[in-house]
C-alpha cells in the first residue's frame, strides 16, 4: 500500500483510506505499507488494526521521527534506506495499491509499475482513484500509449479502482 503522509485538503482522502484498510481487514488481505501512524497512511493501518488486521510497516531509520513510526503493528521493520524499504515492500506483497499522496507514493507506484513492464513480477497494480485524484495521471499514461511509450499490450497493468469494493474485486483475481 502506498499512500500519503499527509490528509490531503479534502476530508474524502481519510475516509476513503480508513473504509479501505477496514474492508481489507475485513476480507483478512493483510497490508504491507511505510510504518507511519500519520496521514493517510495511518489511518489506513489504524482503520485495519481496529478491524483485526495484519498490518506490517516498513521505515527507514532516518524517518522515524520525521513521519512518527507506528509501534503499534502486527510488524515493524526499520531498514536503512528508501531503497531498501521499497525492496522489502515489494518481497512482501502480492499486489500493490496506491492510494493519494505525493512524490514518495508516485516513486513508488511507478517501480512497481515498471518492474511489472519487464516481467519482475505479474502482481496488480492499481491506482485508487478517489475524488479523481490521478485522473491527469491516467491521462498521461494514456497519451504514453497513444505516443508508443508504453506497448499497447501493457495497457492492463494500469489498473485504475474508485472504491474499496472495486480494490476488494480486483484483488480477488490474485
Amino acid at each position: 500500500m502506498y499512500c500519503g503522509s499527509q490528509t490531503g485538503k479534502s476530508p474524502i482522502y481519510m475516509e476513503k483510506a480508513k473504509e479501505l484498510g477496514a474492508q481489507l481487514a475485513s476480507a483478512s488481505i493483510g497490508i504491507v505499507y511505510g510504518g507511519s501512524n500519520v496521514g493517510l497512511m495511518g489511518a489506513v493501518a489504524d482503520a485495519a488494526l481496529a478491524n483485526n488486521g495484519k498490518v506490517i510497516g516498513i521505515m527507514p531509520e532516518h524517518l522515524q521521527k520525521r513521519e512518527i513510526a507506528h509501534l503499534h503493528l502486527t510488524e515493524i521493520h526499520f531498514v536503512d534506506s528508501m531503497h531498501v524499504r521499497k525492496k522489502k515492500m515489494i518481497d512482501l506483497s502480492d499486489a500493490f495499491i496506491a492510494l493519494p499522496g505525493g512524490c514518495g507514493t508516485l516513486d513508488e507506484y511507478f517501480e512497481v509499475f515498471t518492474w511489472a513492464q519487464i516481467g519482475l513480477h505479474n502482481n496488480p497494480v492499481i491506482l485508487y482513484n478517489i475524488n479523481g485524484f490521478y485522473d491527469a495521471l491516467i491521462l498521461h499514461f494514456n497519451k504514453m500509449i497513444e505516443e508508443g511509450f508504453i506497448r499497447e499490450e501493457q495497457r492492463d497493468i494500469l489498473q485504475v479502482a474508485t472504491s474499496a469494493e472495486d480494490i476488494l474485486e480486483k484483488l480477488k483475481k490474485v
